[in-house]
């Protein structure tokens, strides 16, 4: 099998390679790095842009999974409407350029494996919320909406396409996770805000294997909320993660003082979407970790 990935230089798209490489697939990575020097050994680095299909189009006659991972991470500063533009552009663009590239064969990939996230549905509170659920109406929703979008037509070639609503990957030396930490390292750890805002997470054994799951079972088509079974507040994670750490768990941050520092990006800590996947349950997977603490455990606890 021959799996293309998009943005496959991320936190997924490397876990992913590892995983399809140790499955004797053939992997190539789009990449605008110029080199696949950085790449995991074995993978095919693939020079694009992600606007045109010069130089890789070819490409989507051959493979038989296309995975499309691409967007500018939204952490790391403020969200000036420089870089929410970025956001949008880094995703759209991406999506339909992928599209523009099926639309030259005759011959299409069997699936299309499409990211999103949870933020689709807007600060969801304490509604659990499932696939049919319907989306917000923030920027990070409409971002995600037309995200979606932007590989829809893939369906209307007779390409299956899957979407994946991820929420928080945990994952060792994740970003995510390793922001998580540093407070309760520096002994100042407790709930943001309230606490009471709800947090769908994943572990990425369970995000690497509800993909393969997805691609591998024909009838699974649609969209997926990538997340475990049960999700947690803000508040229970924290004490969770300060009992393993050894930490007191003690000093809140405060809604406001989050939103002075970050500004908009705040919502991506002081809201939550109380996801749970019930496509993937429904479908028979069977998650390796659905307990947050468990998780945990099994990213920070050695030997």
């Amino acid at each position: 099998m021959k799996i293309l990935i998009a943005g496959g230089s991320g936190l997924i798209g490397t876990a992913l390679t590892h995983h399809y490489l140790q499955k004797g697939q053939e992997v190539y990575i789009l990449t605008r790095r110029g080199s696949a020097a950085a790449l995991p050994a074995g993978a095919k680095g693939v020079a694009w842009d992600a606007r045109t299909t010069s130089g890789w189009g070819d490409l989507m006659e051959e493979v038989d999974v296309v995975i499309n991972l691409t967007g500018e991470n939204l952490g790391g500063g403020r969200w000036t409407e420089e870089r929410k533009q970025r956001f949008y552009n880094s995703r759209i663009q991406s999506g339909k350029v992928l599209i523009e590239a099926m639309r030259q064969f005759a011959r299409k990939p069997a699936v299309l494996v499409q990211s999103s996230a949870v933020g689709y549905y807007g600060d969801g509170g304490d509604q659990v919320l499932e696939e049919s659920s319907p989306p917000g109406k923030d920027f990070l929703a409409r971002l995600c909406v037309d995200w979606e979008e932007s590989t829809r037509e893939a369906e209307f070639m007779g390409v299956r396409r899957v979407v994946l609503r991820t929420g928080v990957v945990l994952a060792e030396g994740a970003e995510v996770l390793n922001r998580l930490i540093l407070p309760f390292r520096l002994f100042v750890g407790g709930p943001l805000g309230s606490g009471r805002q709800w947090l769908p997470w994943i572990h990425i054994a369970d995000v690497i294997g509800a993909v393969d799951f997805l691609v591998e079972h024909e009838t699974m088509a649609g969209a997926f909320n990538l997340t475990a079974p049960q999700p947690v507040q803000n508040a229970t994670f924290g004490r969770t993660l300060a009992r393993i750490l050894g930490r007191p768990y003690w000093l809140p941050v405060p809604a406001f003082a989050l939103k002075i520092i970050l500004g908009e990006m705040s919502k991506l800590v002081l809201e939550g979407q109380r996801a749970v996947p019930r496509r993937l349950l429904d479908g028979g997977y069977i998650f390796r970790f659905s307990e947050h603490e468990a998780a945990l455990r099994d990213l920070l606890v050695k030997g």
